[in-house]
């Protein structure tokens, strides 16, 4: 119909003639009813003759006494030129001796598909036409750097425990379980772990977690649950950061080991967790299950005291059940009791107001940056909020901990 290497665009006319014609009837229609009308250069003859117009292609049919269809025409014009000839076309009324009518659909531009067609044609290509043992200088430069990375895994202490080139001069520790955990954050650019190698724990991890902040990053399986039980009675430890249920920290991307690391707990989390043995195979959850809450009318009022349930003390997950929904904030001791409790709304006021040793807050709210930061002048160690939104500066060492968090 047209000639691929040179064709711009394509005209697409619908066609309607009232009564039965034939191809013939419309090109002769076509012809006979433009000529002369745009002068000699866009003459549609012309145009066909010097290869700028393609052939006139007719497709109808006739039916109950009606003819329809389209035609198409390809043009080597620029656009302009293509338009004025499209419009040309719609001034043709007959057919033959039918009354007609003619419109342009579209115009076509021939390269946007060729286009399409290449890119669609080059991903089935890039899929399955490349050699399996192709590789890209990004894959080379990616494996050479973790080759590098790989051979600065040290050994330190008399236990000879592996450990990235950080762990001696950094204030801050992650404890993981092996070789290769230590191997998998080198290659994500976190050069400050150890591995324990074994559900013994070395004296040197025991050693370094006496002088540093650590941070036990262990397996989401039985086996993981086992070392940090080991960890808490032998080592101080600092904060827990799990991989998820099932996965292993060296199995990890990047983005799960960063989202691990960031969501890690205060340790005192999940002591009262790990003191109940939990199902096989499952890591120890931040919080163990809550009990039922008291309705929010029984809340109301200033900052007050509030005794712990009779069963031996709150936990996070418990301030987070009873608070959610009900518009309160908590100021919690440090043994996680209830040192007073305000409307969500009046937190602002009841930091001002508040006394004893508060260590955290428990809030079903939002927290921008203007509440974070009064939380933070009065050095309070967690707030565990609904969400945090705007937040631009997050003060340190305040912990952030959204209510999903611990659910």
């Amino acid at each position: 119909m047209y000639s691929s290497d040179t064709t711009k665009y394509l005209i697409r006319i619908n066609l309607h003639a009232e009564g039965v014609v034939e191809k013939s009837d419309v090109v002769g229609a076509i012809f006979g009813q433009t000529e002369g009308l745009l002068g000699e250069d866009l003459d549609l003859r012309d145009l066909q003759r010097t290869g700028r117009v393609g052939r006139i292609d007719v497709q109808i049919a006739s039916k109950k006494g009606e003819t329809k269809g389209e035609i198409l025409i390809a043009s080597s014009l620029d656009r302009a030129e293509t338009a004025i000839l499209a419009a040309s076309l719609e001034t043709i009324d007959r057919v033959g001796p039918c009354v007609a009518h003619v419109s342009v659909e579209k115009i076509e531009d021939i390269r946007v598909t060729k286009r399409k067609m290449i890119v669609d044609r080059a991903k089935e290509l890039l899929i399955d036409r490349f050699d399996e043992g192709s590789i890209d200088s990004t894959v080379l430069l990616d494996d050479v750097r973790d080759s590098l990375r790989i051979e600065k895994v040290g050994e330190i202490g008399p236990d000879r425990v592996p450990a990235g080139p950080n762990v001696a001069d950094s204030d801050a520790i992650i404890i993981v379980e092996g070789r290769a955990d230590v191997i998998t954050l080198l290659r994500y650019g976190i050069k400050n772990a150890a591995a324990v190698e074994g559900t013994k724990v070395p004296a040197t991890i025991v050693d370094l977690c006496q002088t540093k902040t650590a941070t036990s990053f262990l397996d989401g399986d039985r086996g993981g649950e086992l070392i940090l039980r080991e960890l808490l009675q032998v080592a101080d430890i600092d904060y827990a950061a799990f991989a998820p249920r099932g996965r292993s920290v060296e199995d990890l991307s990047r983005k799960e080991v960063t989202k691990a690391l960031r969501n890690k707990v205060p340790v005192e989390f999940v002591r009262e967790q790990l003191a109940e043995k939990p199902p096989e195979g499952r890591p120890p959850r931040a919080m163990p299950q809550p009990e039922p809450a008291q309705p929010a009318r029984e809340r109301e009022g200033p900052a007050r005291k509030r005794e712990a349930p009779a069963r031996g003390g709150y936990s996070l997950r418990d301030h987070v059940d009873e608070v959610s929904g009900h518009g309160i904030a908590r100021f919690i001791s440090p043994d996680f009791s209830v040192i007073a409790e305000v409307r969500a709304g009046e937190m602002e006021r009841g930091l001002s107001s508040v006394k004893g040793d508060v260590t955290g807050i428990v809030a079903d709210q939002v927290v921008d940056q203007r509440l974070l930061d009064q939380v933070a002048q009065k050095g309070i160690e967690f707030i565990l909020a609904r969400d945090f939104k705007g937040i631009v500066k997050r003060p340190l060492p305040l912990k952030l901990i959204r209510f999903a968090q611990v659910a």
